[in-house]
């Protein structure tokens, strides 16, 4: 083992915030997830662990610096005096008290004795996430971060459903479903198609918003539609066939004689799906469309107004 001063690469006379500081760089270049094609680097990381438990912690830190225990953390033993007095796993050598304890681990350790409030644990954390709590053996699940994006929809993919190929924001490209029937700023969450994490390797999800685009055939009222169609005079004076849009095409339908303005007309499951497959109606108004100029008809009115 290493003195700890050279494995994080900071002079004796360095402060805390030295030191945290030297580790936290060193941990991200050392980390095994960042190094996984470099078998040493589990051992040059638990190196670099062990370093930081002694000199980030202060006891510890002095103790070291005293020559009081090596760069393991374990205890130094020079001019014992005494050595009848030892027995067992403990005993005192010039006035020195240490005590091993199960598994030949080092006296210091935070539990059960020692300084408390030093946990490298905590600086893991913030820097590698769940991989790094597995590694301390205190696993956290922690889902990989989210990503977002818009995608606009025609009203008709919005209503009959679609397939579309979308770019997410990693660049990928894949085909996605429009259910039928989604209504605008529902979010879907594709799960798995986002970028992986640089640690765990878990690639997280994709959050897919729907923007339903308006189509200006129509005015949504609920899930039913509404749309104005316009009328010669003289069909709507005489009635006859007219062609409406609809989602899926235009429909013919008829309208009677001496149809105003007023007068509305109902398709039946000519409308949005709702909730529990109900599909909602098209309401048709007309506009009627008078002509430019047309004398016959001015002349007919003007003798109709004047009997």
């Amino acid at each position: 083992m290493r003195d700890p001063y050279q494995v994080l690469g900071v002079a004796r006379g360095a402060n805390d915030a030295d030191i945290k500081k030297a580790f936290r760089k060193r941990a991200k270049e050392l980390h095994p997830d960042a190094n996984r094609d470099d078998p040493k680097a589990q051992d040059r990381f638990s190196e670099l662990n062990s370093a930081y438990e002694i000199l980030g912690d202060e006891t510890k830190r002095k103790q070291f610096d005293r020559g009081e225990i090596d760069a393991e953390g374990k205890p130094r033993f020079q001019g014992f005096e005494g050595m009848g007095g030892m027995g067992g796993r403990g005993g005192r050598a010039g006035g020195f008290e240490f005590n091993f304890g199960q598994g030949g681990g080092s006296p210091f350790g935070r539990a059960g004795g020692g300084e408390a409030g030093f946990d490298p644990s905590d600086i893991f954390s913030s820097l590698f996430g769940e991989q790094a709590r597995r590694q301390r053996g205190r696993p956290e699940p922690q889902k990989p971060a989210e990503q977002s994006f818009t995608l606009e929809v025609t009203l008709a993919e919005a209503a009959g459903g679609a397939t579309r190929r979308v770019k997410l924001p990693g660049g990928r490209e894949v085909e996605v479903t429009i259910p039928e029937g989604v209504g605008d700023g529902k979010v879907m969450r594709l799960r798995g198609l986002g970028q992986p994490d640089p640690f765990s390797g878990e690639s997280g999800d994709v959050l897919m918003t729907i923007k339903v685009k308006a189509d200006p055939r129509f005015t949504v009222d609920g899930k039913d539609l509404r749309t104005r169609v316009a009328v010669p005079l003289a069909r709507a004076v005489l009635g006859g066939p007219l062609h409406v849009p609809t989602l899926t095409g235009a429909v013919e339908m008829t309208i009677p004689p001496l149809t105003g303005t007023t007068k509305q007309f109902r398709l039946r499951g000519k409308g949005l799906k709702g909730e529990k497959g109900a599909v909602g109606d098209l309401f048709v108004a007309i506009d009627i469309e008078m002509p430019a100029s047309d004398a016959e008809l001015t002349a007919l009115m003007k003798t109709r107004a004047e009997s």
